[in-house]
């Protein structure tokens, strides 16, 4: 099992978003706080900036940036849809090079997530 911290902004919205966009199982919720999500074998640990076990070495901790987790799917373009219906931000169009397609999608603080589709056989 993996894990990883995103500073998010407003908790709350995340976790929304976060559970019902992209199927994630709320573990715990300290709203306004922190949030602990999981969805398979991933846990993905929500802090407001400045709040829990982030810490402020190095300077005080923010939302944003390029890293990210990857989501797999077998279906892009529907997942695509249905997130655009739903006001869904991205970051540029989809890309279609290598093992295959992908977009990034902000979480609503700006983190990405990167939705990833292999190429067909």
């Amino acid at each position: 099992m993996a894990s990883i911290r995103y500073i998010a902004t407003d908790i709350d919205r995340s976790v929304a978003f976060y559970r019902d966009q992209l199927a994630f199982r709320v573990d715990m919720h300290n709203p306004g706080k922190f949030a602990a999500l999981i969805r398979d074998d991933l846990t993905l640990y929500l802090s407001a900036p400045g709040a829990g076990s982030g810490g402020t070495a190095g300077g005080r901790p923010e939302p944003g940036g390029w890293n990210r987790f990857m989501i797999v799917t077998k279906d892009i373009d529907g997942l695509i849809g249905r997130l655009n219906g739903a006001g869904a931000r991205f970051r540029g169009d989809i890309s279609e090079a290598g093992a295959g397609r992908a977009r990034l999608l902000e979480d609503p603080s700006g983190n990405l997530v990167e939705l990833f589709e292999f190429k067909k056989k």
